[in-house]
């Protein structure tokens, strides 16, 4: 059996696309009166596009959007805006 780590790779010439789409996306949501941050990631988890509207064709949009390139961009913001937190705190990684 191998014991080899997966590597995952994200083309950066998709990060702006990707973000514009999101943003795009948050809006909508909030225009129509939902918690937009809940809604979307309601949908990251169960990949439903039922959790988000079809109002500015948001719905279409996001599923432009690879999911796990999503995750991998959400995470990789996460730890960098918290990395010096991270390097200076070890307990909180």
């Amino acid at each position: 059996m191998l014991d080899k780590t997966m590597v995952f790779s994200l083309n950066d010439g998709h990060i702006e696309e990707i973000k514009q789409i999101i943003c795009l996306v948050y809006l909508a949501l909030k225009k129509k009166g939902y918690n937009p941050i809940d809604q979307i990631v309601g949908y990251i988890l169960s990949e439903d596009p039922t959790y988000i509207t079809t109002y500015k064709n948001a719905r279409n949009l996001i599923r432009k959007v690879d999911r796990h390139e999503l995750l991998r961009l959400i995470v990789k913001s996460f730890l960098e805006d918290g990395s010096k937190t991270i390097e200076n705190d070890k307990k909180h990684c």
